[in-house]
């Protein structure tokens, strides 16, 4: 019995040492020779400090900016240590109002988009944090986008173009738009937008 329990300790301590020690180091470390900007989050910088990751979505609310899918990561969506879908499935009422609310306020903020509204703009993603939109999608937004600019359709036309990513490998995925790359890519061509006005609060 005692002998038994000997070997079970040295197992289990072996496995330990490997299993959460050696081997994660070994790939840490092999991930920061080899993959050191994917290692550490795919972050990309403006102006010299991180806007964000290019793998994980957030909220964009300006005009002048392309505007990711809906979030149901948080409770105010987009929260990138909370992620999850809706879980809601295509009978829930609940899901078909957001969804008729969401078309609603899209057609309203882009009077002069043409075509119905693509529906990765009011689908959410099974993580919330999807960073892409289809290029159909990203083109939708274009006119509202470029008279938030003062620039001219045909320019915010060229920038998305630039922007669509491939399938992988040609045959993997979907074509699709980084929506934190081109609005940074926006940026740094038009300049940044004025802040939005917050409406005041009433005093009670």
């Amino acid at each position: 019995m005692k002998r038994e329990l000997v070997v079970a300790l040295k197992m289990t301590l072996a496995t330990l040492l490997l299993t959460g020690l050696v081997y994660p180091l070994v790939v840490t470390v092999l991930a920061q020779a080899a993959f050191p900007r994917q290692a550490n989050g795919s972050l990309v910088t403006s102006d010299g400090r991180a806007a964000g990751s290019e793998l994980i979505a957030q909220a964009f609310t300006n005009p002048a900016y392309f505007r990711p899918r809906p979030s149901a990561a948080g409770n105010d969506g987009y929260d990138a240590a909370n992620s999850s879908g809706s879980n809601l499935g295509p009978t829930s009422k609940q899901l078909r109002d957001r969804v008729a609310a969401d078309v609603k306020r899209l057609l309203e903020q882009n009077p002069q988009a043409v075509g119905p509204v693509p529906i990765d703009l009011v689908t959410t993603s099974g993580s919330g944090l999807d960073p892409h939109l289809s290029p159909e999608a990203a083109r939708w937004q274009i006119p509202r986008v470029a008279a938030a600019r003062g620039a001219a359709v045909a320019q915010i036309e060229a920038l998305v173009d630039r922007h669509v990513e491939r399938r992988s490998l040609g045959l993997l995925g979907e074509p699709r738009v980084n929506v934190l790359l081109v609005n940074l890519d926006l940026d740094q061509r038009f300049g940044r937008p004025a802040p939005m006005r917050r409406e005041p609060t009433a005093q009670p």
